[in-house]
């Protein structure tokens, strides 16, 4: 299909599903805290230990989105507009999460740059975490995948998963998504029993494919939710969901991890979509859902920098209880402070205006 036979009705959004964005939020909120908490604690004094776990809630939430916002008319608007409405959406907030790392990694105030770090390298892994590109060179980092903005690793697999939708899965019958979805739940469960019965593994380069094994499942099981019209119809409304979500991630740390992960990422957060996604919404609550649907991606992409600040400071320091939680309870508060000034200031208007732009091309 040629660009500017595009028609404009093809690139307007689908209704929202208000819950599963407020949902969305949630998650986004409790990763912050949870990486505030891995800090200082090791998971077994870890209230939130399963934080992490919010990571493949947002892939099984993606892969039932974007069936349902694109299955029926991605033949239609062709791959290349598919690609681009996903940059769009997606890449503006890559930037601006590796710029904030970029400058938090030069300037923390508790920390000088470590050794070894010349300009040329400091630019290279620059450059790969704006292209995503995997980089885990960062050795005092960890090796994480994207040094400069660690969360960065799953919006890796988020864009291949959404590559290889547009290429193969749009296509694919539902029984087929339904085997592939067993092999992937398979494979998943191998990948927890190598890491010693974790499935924290996608962000550095020594558990880089475990990334890709989470993705794999859960976004096929959100397809699937979709494609089979699972959507349970109840009256638990937005407040018993987020309890509901939030038990997932309370999870107490214990040598049932193996067991309880799994069941949490194959099972739970797949009926918490097909619940979400039927559930009830009362008027008043849903300007509360569509904000933190709409803060969860610019907080999710923004937060990281703080927290190498933050342990570099708990390094140093070494502040006690209360005062560690005035920090993690404030810190959280101003980091979605801070998202709110990113998505009204940066995301909404740069992404407004390459929207603007495409669709000038396509009239």
């Amino acid at each position: 299909m040629h660009t500017h036979e595009l028609n404009p009705e093809i690139l307007k959004t689908k209704h929202h599903f208000e819950i599963l964005d407020g949902l969305r939020g949630v998650a986004a909120i409790a990763i912050v805290v949870f990486h505030f908490m891995e800090i200082v604690y090791l998971p077994d004094k870890n209230f939130i230990a399963h934080g992490f776990l919010a990571v493949d809630f947002f892939f099984c939430l993606s892969g039932f989105v974007i069936a349902y916002a694109y299955d029926d008319r991605i033949g239609k608007m062709g791959i290349k507009e598919f690609f681009k409405s996903r940059l769009i959406r997606l890449h503006p907030l890559v930037i601006i999460g590796t710029v904030l790392g970029l400058l938090a990694f030069l300037f923390n105030p508790f920390a000088g740059i470590p050794e070894g770090y010349t300009a040329g390298k400091i630019a290279l892994i620059f450059l790969a975490t704006l292209l995503m590109i995997p980089n885990p060179v960062m050795a005092d980092r960890y090796f994480n995948v994207f040094g400069l903005n660690a969360p960065a690793w799953s919006l890796f697999w988020e864009y291949i998963a959404n590559i290889i939708y547009a290429l193969v899965l749009y296509r694919l019958k539902r029984n087929v998504l339904l085997v592939l979805a067993a092999i992937a739940a398979i494979t998943l469960c191998y990948v927890s029993h190598r890491a010693g019965g974790s499935l924290l593994g996608g962000w550095a380069g020594e558990n880089f494919w475990d990334g890709g094994a989470r993705i794999a499942y859960s976004f096929l099981a959100g397809m699937l939710i979709f494609r089979f019209n699972w959507i349970i119809k109840n009256k638990l409304g937005f407040f018993g969901l987020s309890v509901l979500l939030l038990l997932a991630f309370l999870l107490p740390h214990s040598e049932w991890n193996w067991l309880t992960q799994l069941v949490v990422v194959l099972v739970y957060f797949p009926m918490l979509v097909a619940i979400g996604a039927g559930a009830n919404l009362s008027q008043h609550l849903k300007a509360i859902c569509v904000f933190l649907g709409k803060l969860s991606y610019p907080l999710y992409m923004t937060h990281y920098a703080v927290m190498w600040i933050f342990a570099s400071y708990y390094t140093t320091y070494k502040p006690s209880f209360t005062l560690l939680v005035t920090i993690i309870i404030g810190g959280t508060a101003l980091l979605i402070g801070f998202a709110y000034l990113v998505m009204k200031f940066y995301d909404s208007p740069v992404r407004a205006y390459l929207t603007s732009k495409r669709k000038k091309v396509s009239n």
